[in-house]
Order: C-alpha cells, then sequence, then structure tokens
C-alpha cells in the first residue's frame, strides 16, 4: 500500500503516510469502505483470508498439515476463508471451531458453510483436552485466528487453553490480524495471555500493538485488502516508516551524474578522545550517497579523522587546552559553512563550556540545514530557548538521555512517554526530532509522527547515532526539496544496516563501524523489498 498527502515544510514535499490505527478506528474503516465505497464487508473477510493463505503458501509451501484455530467473531471468519484456500491449494486443513456452529454470525457463518469440509467443533476446555482431539492437533503450521483486534480482556478458558496449545508446541503460528489476546491498542509490551506468532498477517492498516508490543519475532505484513485511502482515518497522528516510500530517494542515478549532484556535508565535531565519532559521521555521509564529506575537527586530532578514510576531507580547527573546538572557531566555520548543503555537529564535539558556546553561536547564526546531535544538543541544556528552527532545516537526533536534559525531565520520564516528549518538543521548537531506542520516532515540526521499525538491540553501543547523523544529513543533502522523507530514509536505513551485520556477527560483537559496511546490503534490500506488492517489517 501506499499513502501520500502534503504535510511537508516545503509545500511541494508529499510525504508517506501508512497510518497507525486504534482498534475503534480499524472498524469504522470497515464500515466507511462498505458503506460509503460500496466494497461488501464479505468481499473484505474474502480478501483478508486470501491475503493470509498468500503466506502461508509463499512462506510456508513445505506445510502440507495445517490446523486453523478459529473464534466465533470475524477474526474466525478471515481463518475459514484462509482455510477454504489453502484446501484449494491441495493442503490437508483442519478446522478447530471454538464455539457452536449455531453462535457464528455474519459473515463469519457465512463463510463457515463456505468450508469444503466438516470442522472439529470444541464446547468446552474439557472438550478440548480430549484424546479425541490430540490427532486432529497434528499439523506442519498453525493458524491462529482466534481472537482479532476487537478482543477486550480477561480471555476466556476456552480461548485460553487453545493459546497454550499453540504457545506450548514447536509449531510454527500465524497470527490472523493479530496474536490472539494481544491489546490492539497497546503501545507497549504486554504480560498477558497471548498466543505466541511466528508471524502476522494483518490488514489495512497497523494497530499500536503491531509496532510497539513485540507481539512477534517474525515478519508482520500489512496486506490491502479493499479500503480506499480516504476511508482511513485516525486521530493518532501516528505513522510507520515503509520501505516503499523511501525507496525512490535511493533508486538508481542518472548516468551522467558527478559528485557535485549529491550535495557536500560539513561536519564539526570530535576532540581529543573522541576524533572517532566525527569521522565515523563523515564516512556515513558518503556511504549515505553524498558526493562529498569534509570533517572539521580540532587540529591536535586531526591526523586521526583523516586517517579514518581517505575518502574524507579534514579541516583543522582552533582548539582549546582540553583540545576541544574553541571559540575561535567561529569565523573558520562559518567560511567552511559556505556553499555547504548541511552542517552535522556535534558528534565527540565535548561538552566543554567554550566549545558549548560555540555550538549555540552556530545554530543561531547559520542558515543552511542543519543536524544536531550528541554534546552538540547537551550545549543546549537550560538554554533551549535557543533551539529554534522556525524558517529553517533543524534536526535533532537525541538517545533517551539527551532528550531528558533538553525537556528537563528524567529519562524514566522519556521512557513513559517518548512519543509525547517528542511531539512536544517538536511542536514547541519548530523542528525535526529523531528520538532514538527501540522503535525510534520522527517527529516534524508539527506533531505528526512516524514510527522505525527497523534495527536491533545489537546497535546499543558507542558510535552508532554518529553514523545516524552522518546518514542523516547526506540523505538532507541529496534531497533539499524532501527534507522529512530524506531523514525517514535515514532513519530507516541505519536500522536495516544494523539488521544487516546482526546476521552475519550477531548482537553481541556489532560495534558502530559494521554499520558502515551494511549500508550497501541495506540500500540493496530496501529497492528490492519496494517492489512487493504487501508492506512488511
Amino acid at each position: 500500500m501506499f499513502y501520500s498527502r502534503s504535510l511537508g515544510a516545503d509545500k511541494n514535499e508529499s510525504l508517506p503516510i501508512m497510518k497507525i490505527v486504534t482498534a475503534e478506528e480499524m472498524r469504522a474503516v470497515d464500515r466507511t469502505t462498505s458503506e460509503r465505497f460500496g466494497v461488501p464487508s464479505l468481499t473484505l473477510m474474502e480478501n483478508a483470508g486470501a491475503a493470509v493463505a498468500d503466506y502461508v503458501l509463499s512462506h510456508h509451501a513445505a506445510a502440507g498439515r495445517i490446523v486453523v484455530f478459529c473464534g466465533k467473531g470475524n477474526n474466525g471468519g478471515d481463518g475459514f476463508v484462509a482455510a477454504r484456500r489453502l484446501h484449494q491449494q491441495g493442503k490437508k486443513v483442519q478446522v478447530i471451531l471454538l464455539a457452536d456452529p449455531a453462535d457464528l454470525r455474519g459473515d463469519a457463518a457465512i463463510m463457515f458453510g463456505r468450508l469444503p469440509g466438516a470442522a472439529s467443533a470444541v464446547h468446552s476446555s474439557e472438550e478440548l483436552k480430549t484424546d479425541r482431539l490430540r490427532p486432529s492437533l497434528q499439523a506442519d503450521l498453525y493458524l491462529d485466528a482466534v481472537l482479532g483486534t476487537g478482543f477486550r480482556p480477561p480471555v476466556s478458558e476456552l480461548y485460553a487453553d487453545a493459546i497454550a496449545i499453540m504457545n506450548a508446541s514447536q509449531i510454527p503460528v500465524i497470527a490472523v490480524d493479530i496474536p490472539s489476546g494481544a491489546d490492539a491498542d497497546a503501545m507497549n509490551p504486554q504480560a498477558r495471555t497471548i498466543a505466541r506468532a511466528d508471524a502476522i498477517v494483518t490488514f489495512t492498516a497497523p494497530r499500536p500493538a503491531h509496532v510497539f508490543s513485540l507481539l512477534t519475532a517474525g515478519a508482520t505484513v500489512v496486506a490491502d485488502i479493499g479500503s480506499p485511502e480516504e476511508a482511513i482515518v485516525s486521530a493518532l497522528h501516528l505513522n510507520v516508516i515503509i520501505t516503499r516510500d523511501v525507496a525512490p530517494l535511493i533508486g538508481p542515478r542518472p548516468a551522467e551524474s558527478n559528485k557535485g549532484n549529491y550535495g557536500h556535508v560539513l561536519v564539526a565535531g570530535g576532540s581529543l578522545g573522541k576524533a572517532g565519532a566525527a569521522a565515523m559521521a563523515g564516512m556515513a555521509v558518503l556511504r549515505a550517497g553524498t558526493g562529498l564529506s569534509t570533517v572539521a575537527t580540532p587540529k591536535s586530532v586531526l591526523a586521526t579523522a583523516a586517517g579514518f578514510h581517505p575518502e574524507l576531507m579534514t579541516e583543522p580547527l582552533p582548539e582549546t587546552g582540553a583540545g576541544t573546538i574553541s571559540t575561535s572557531a567561529l569565523a573558520r566555520i562559518e567560511e567552511l559553512a559556505k556553499g555547504k548543503s548541511v552542517l552535522a555537529i556535534g558528534p565527540g564535539i565535548s561538552r566543554d563550556s567554550q566549545t558549548a558556546e560555540l555550538v549555540r553561536t552556530l545554530v543561531a547564526r547559520l542558515q543552511l540545514p542543519m543536524v544536531v546531535d550528541a554534546d552538540g544538543l547537551n550545549a543546549f541544556e537550560g538554554r533551549t530557548d535557543e533551539l529554534n528552527g522556525k524558517g529553517r532545516t533543524l534536526v535533532i537526533t537525541p538517545h533517551p538521555g539527551e532528550m531528558a536534559r533538553l525537556a528537563g525531565c528524567s529519562v524514566a520520564d522519556v521512557q513513559k512517554d517518548r512519543l509525547g516528549v517528542a511531539r512536544k518538543f517538536a511542536r514547541e521548537h519548530d523542528l525535526i526530532v529523531v528520538l532514538k531506542g527501540h522503535r525510534t520516532l520522527v517527529v516534524r515540526p508539527d506533531g505528526e509522527a512516524w514510527v522505525n521499525t527497523t534495527g536491533n538491540p545489537g546497535m546499543a553501543t558507542g558510535g552508532t547515532g554518529d553514523i545516524l547523523t552522518g546518514m542523516a544529513a547526506g540523505m538532507i543533502a541529496q534531497h533539499p526539496k524532501q527534507v522529512f522523507l530524506a531523514v525517514l530514509a535515514a532513519v530507516h536505513l541505519h536500522g536495516l544496516a544494523g539488521d544487516v551485520m546482526r546476521e552475519s556477527v550477531g548482537e553481541h560483537s556489532l560495534v558502530a563501524t559494521d554499520l558502515l559496511q551494511g549500508l550497501p546490503e541495506a540500500f540493496r534490500r530496501t529497492w528490492q523489498t519496494a517492489q512487493e506488492r504487501v508492506v512488511r517489517w
């Protein structure tokens, strides 16, 4: 699916929208699709079940015996459709209906009547546990179509026992819409009776739990089942970064390209003992596809930065006695900034008082697009009135500790309400906030937010943020008229590079410079995945 509407700071910038909707909003989407746009609810159910069957056939082709656990609601109806379609493809399918068939209503009852064979109807927990049913549970794959988005706790005893059977087995489980027992509106991991899921196939738009609640370690697929864009309305103002929308920024380049076509980023940072941070940011600029990258750093550590990669250009700056950039470097940095596409400031720059003063002055005086990170952000602790992006492009990329210092609260407060804190700061300071962490958030000055689904715990190591700073600056340099989309692309590719490298080095051994190695494959996968008909993460 692809959603697009104009939200950019530049009125010509069109941004991707895959809205996250609440459970109630999802019900409204389905009603609107049928009542206003004339798509029968039975067609939506048929399309949903077909999407599940298609996923099974493409990702579990070897599964010959499939058991479908179905509740009595519409989630069960989706399961009936999937069962029928899998049977038509030659699979041996057993439907376990956790209800009396007489209790089925509406579309679910119609789809039950279309099953090609008899289902095993189970009316009680005792019946579910009988030896008579045990042979029916032997399978290569389970489909969980017991409870869907409309579920509200608690889970009934019969359904809980069915969930327990799935959770205790070693058989792969595919959740239809959402794992049974999950609260679709939850925005954090849930401690309750929830079915295990090796993958999820959901429909039309994700709910908060699909994105935030760690419901599966496998894929989450969002299938288009027929609802038009106009029917998908949400008050959350929250979206998912999807591959298909950022891919156009990394598509094939014109044959007559030269380095001057792709921008020049100036990275100001580094200090005694932290020169590598600025160098990593500078190299990430190039790996993101930018034409030129210059690292301006204290003259005593210039050799360290210059030796990091031969492609980097470097500039020595006046320094303090502590080996940090001095306020006397102001004029030189202003001169270097002329003709540059973007300034990235902060990686390894230190918290020296002179250097912090320099950072604040540069942010106030320079009007070129700017990405501020690390100690560049800490320079504004207690002085956030000086951090304002009105009338310009200003991007900040804090981790929770830096966000807490800027917001004047504790890290725990940030983590309890990551979205609220990031939104408030973005609105009050008229800038783009990239709040790093699990499910990195990217928030526009108007409060509209995007959630990133790439990345992994192995990236919780020093320097990965410096890589992101360089990537964000590099993508903006290449796409000055699509600034926000460029930031979304940088965040997505950064996390994906981490996922690529986890496959070869694991989570424990992953280090920041591994991301530089993983970026080419991240670019390739992003472009390849964008050609698929469904959205997944």
